[in-house]
């Protein structure tokens, strides 16, 4: 399923259907929570990229799912994501400095680099047969979760362009149908759009935004890509396919945008005004707060003659996003190495949101070499909003989690390796500090000797059933001889005070206190449920703090609070009775 190149959305989905990787449903289906229902029941299933073919309200097919597996996502772009992060890699080791030899032995890879460009297409484009016939309540937008403030595109590319620079960015944001002429801007303020648009509001001149609806795969997943600040996402995606992008000219804007999309949306946002925004069911697994946000007014949409409507589903992991989060963790997590040698491997955990865990394997070549890596990667770009990092030793896969959490217990001290940002940027929709866009960051290193641990280190345990002895433990699980996880089922400010009183559980190194929803026994569910519901600076515990001066330390046993606090969101749930509907109609979509 490699070197497939696709010119544009609906080539990819035939191709899909070539293979026995489509089912095409031809029964009516709602936009608004069934095509939710449907979608994430067959990511569950390791299913099929989806095709919906006649949704209520509107004449044009909605598709989904079409990333939703490991070699769906490959063959959209023609590769091996992690093959080609570490050809990316190779290359520019090569180039540091450049010799004649290096130059000779890349000469594929320079050729594929020759697609680094867009190409200007002048004849009446695709994307454009159609103009002005259509307005957002003629498109089938989907209603994803019960308590979402709206309908949103989910899968729309902005493209903006710096009102001094004239540098293009593209990136996926939600984007909310206010009503039929205005769609929100969910821009987080640490991303490309943002910044043009503050760009745009220092000047006080005016901000034309694009939002195109396909476009070929490849152009679909750079608009996520974690790119550095100053390469083009559209230009990237021609690198990708090894092939250049065909663009054209806007109908309303002098902007260029893709030729062969299936919709584009055209229009202008307004300096200093907003409306409120949200909620959202996010890929945290969380309604994300409701805000102000500007919004785009809307000039015109243009189509193709007969268009499909991607969209997406985000929710509670693992869904379709996993796929676009791994590949981007594959084909750029190694460029991490070129300004930070000693690091080995790292990885993002889809389990929690990714920016909320990521893992790095370290080659420690000095002391408090592991902490010089993690202050670099909370520099970099959008790894700059990560929450914690763990590091370990350079031969630790970082991938096992059995294995990282046995690194964790067995070698972390807090005397000596913690880092603790107290006040630092945070993800927009992360919510456990209580502030948006703001919150504290925490580094576990798990170096140690740096030498392999005996294997026992890494055993689920049997131990004697604590709740014989402490009543208010409900539920628990040993994960090695240095962690266990507890439910709790009193407050759990009582909880941790009852443990440091009277030191329970003081076998332990660490006890995670999580909620009666989290499903403790499953990795999946068990990772999202601490990692997603902690605040470092908030709710960790220590059995002992000493402040001397300017300088705090902590020592012995630390307990971190990942209970559902009173100010989170609502975890996302679809509604029973759709559930029960899909159900019902299961064979007959």
């Amino acid at each position: 399923m490699k070197g497939h190149n696709f010119n544009d959305l609906q080539s990819y989905i035939k191709f899909l259907d070539r293979i026995g990787d489509l089912r095409t449903i031809e029964r009516e289906v709602d936009p608004e929570l069934e095509i939710t229902e449907i979608s994430c029941k067959t990511i569950e299933e390791d299913g099929p990229a989806l095709l919906f073919k006649n949704v209520k309200g509107s004449k044009y097919p909605v598709a989904t799912n079409l990333f939703g597996t490991k070699d769906r996502m490959n063959l959209s772009l023609g590769c091996n994501p992690k093959d080609l992060g570490e050809q990316i890699l190779d290359f520019a080791q090569k180039s540091l400095p450049p010799k004649l030899s290096n130059i000779f032995e890349s000469l594929p890879f320079i050729k594929r680099g020759l697609n680094f460009r867009s190409k200007r297409v002048h004849f009446n484009a695709s994307s454009q047969q159609v103009d002005g016939n259509d307005s957002l309540s003629s498109l089938p937008i989907l209603k994803c979760w019960p308590e979402d403030g709206g309908r949103f595109i989910t899968m729309g590319l902005t493209i903006t362009q710096s009102p001094l620079t004239s540098k293009r960015n593209m990136g996926m944001y939600r984007l909310q149908m206010h009503d039929d002429e205005t769609l929100g801007m969910h821009w987080h303020p640490h991303k490309g759009g943002a910044a043009h648009y503050h760009e745009a509001s220092q000047l006080g001149v005016d901000f034309p935004v694009s939002i195109v609806l396909g476009g070929d795969p490849s152009l679909i997943f750079c608009s996520i890509a974690p790119l550095p600040e100053n390469i083009d996402e559209v230009l990237f995606s021609g690198f990708l396919k090894n092939k250049s992008i065909e663009m054209t000219k806007a109908k309303r804007s002098n902007m260029l945008v893709p030729a062969n999309a299936e919709f584009v949306i055209e229009g202008r946002v307004p300096i200093g005004k907003t409306k409120l925004e949200g909620p959202f069911g996010d890929h945290f697994g969380y309604y994300s707060m409701e805000g102000q946000f500007p919004y785009l007014n809307i000039d015109t949409i243009t189509r193709k003659l007969n268009p499909v409507f991607p969209a997406t589903v985000v929710g509670r992991p693992p869904k379709e996003d996993m796929f676009l989060g791994i590949a981007a963790t594959e084909i750029f997590g190694g460029l991490i190495k070129l300004v930070n040698p000693e690091v080995e491997d790292l990885w993002a955990y889809y389990e929690a949101g990714f920016h909320n865990l990521l893992v790095v394997s370290v080659d420690e070549r000095y002391p408090k070499n592991a902490v010089k890596a993690m202050l670099s990667i909370w520099g970099t770009g959008q790894l700059s909003l990560t929450k914690c990092i763990l590091t370990i030793p350079r031969f630790v896969d970082t991938k096992d989690i059995i294995q990282v959490l046995g690194y964790l217990g067995e070698n972390f001290d807090p005397r000596k390796d913690l880092t603790l940002l107290q006040t630092s940027p945070l993800d927009t929709l992360d919510f456990t500090s209580g502030k948006l866009n703001v919150g504290s960051k925490v580094g576990f290193n798990c170096i140690g000797s740096g030498k392999p641990l005996h294997p026992d280190v890494f055993l689920e345990i049997k131990i004697d059933d604590p709740r014989n002895k402490i009543p208010f433990i409900s539920d628990f699980r040993a994960i090695n001889r240095n962690i266990i996880i507890i439910k709790t089922n009193i407050d759990v400010e009582n909880a941790i005070s009852e443990i440091k009183k009277n030191n329970l559980l003081d076998e332990f190194k660490f006890i995670f206190i999580v909620s009666d929803d989290i499903d403790i026994k499953e990795n999946v569910d068990l990772l999202w449920g601490i990692f997603t519901r902690f605040d470092p600076s908030i709710d960790m515990y220590f059995s002992k703090v000493d402040v001397v001066k300017s300088s705090v330390s902590f020592e012995g046993q630390v307990i971190i609070d990942s209970t559902f606090k009173p100010w989170y969101p609502k975890v996302i749930e679809m509604s029973q009775d759709v559930k029960d509907m899909v159900n019902k109609n299961w064979k007959n979509y």
